[in-house]
């Protein structure tokens, strides 16, 4: 009996908190990483990871996208429009002149044309890059930049540009657009802002 009561007094490590939820990368760390990828002519790593902070996609979208999807003609458009597998919405991005012209690179490399993947598979059974070789290349960026490979994944790539605008603009209902969800409580708790602003604002607060 005791011990029962101790375990229902004993809180989960995780109480209030995101199951899983990974880090955006910051500034230092994204720039580190471009010249690297550029310096090393890492051509289809910087494709990958200049359109992934760009678009802000779930890594299933990211690595199923096909050239027309981001290509008006022989260019890289300055936009595109996606539809989300998990929710069957479409969702806007925008592609800087970093990302067009490392993804432009990348397309001229590989001799890929409007109907193929953007990120074909080296593996045979698979027509494009998988989720699964996405995170590993991401580990390796992750490991690559010293930084904790438990609190980055996939994820921190779609977080990372939604977390920077926030940050600039405390726009919320621009970032909800941007990432594509229905509810703004999603984004809040995606974006875990709640506690961010209040130990801001704790900071702020000097006794």
């Amino acid at each position: 009996m005791g011990s029962e009561a101790n375990a229902s007094r004993h809180e989960p490590w995780n109480k209030g908190k995101i199951v899983g939820q990974k880090a955006p990368f910051k500034l230092k760390d994204i720039w580190a990483l471009r010249v690297r990828l550029q310096m090393e002519n890492r051509v289809r790593e910087l494709a990958l990871f200049n359109l992934g902070i760009d678009s802000k996609l779930r890594g299933c979208d990211l690595v199923a996208l096909k050239v027309r999807d981001i290509c008006h003609g022989e260019q890289v458009a300055t936009r595109a429009v996606v539809m989300q597998h998990k929710t069957q919405r479409p969702v806007q991005f925008e592609i800087t002149a970093v990302a067009r012209d490392a993804v432009q690179k990348w397309i001229k490399v590989a001799g890929l044309k409007s109907d193929d993947f953007l990120f074909p598979s080296r593996i045979h059974d698979s027509p494009h890059l998988g989720t699964r070789q996405y995170a590993r290349i991401l580990g390796g960026w992750v490991e690559e930049l010293g930084l904790d490979p438990a609190e980055y994944g996939t994820h921190s790539m779609r977080r990372t540009k939604a977390t920077l605008i926030y940050r600039r603009t405390k726009n919320l209902r621009a970032v909800q657009l941007l990432l594509g969800h229905s509810k703004l409580e999603s984004t809040v708790r995606y974006l875990g802002i709640e506690v961010d602003d209040a130990l801001e604002i704790s900071e702020q607060t000097e006794i």
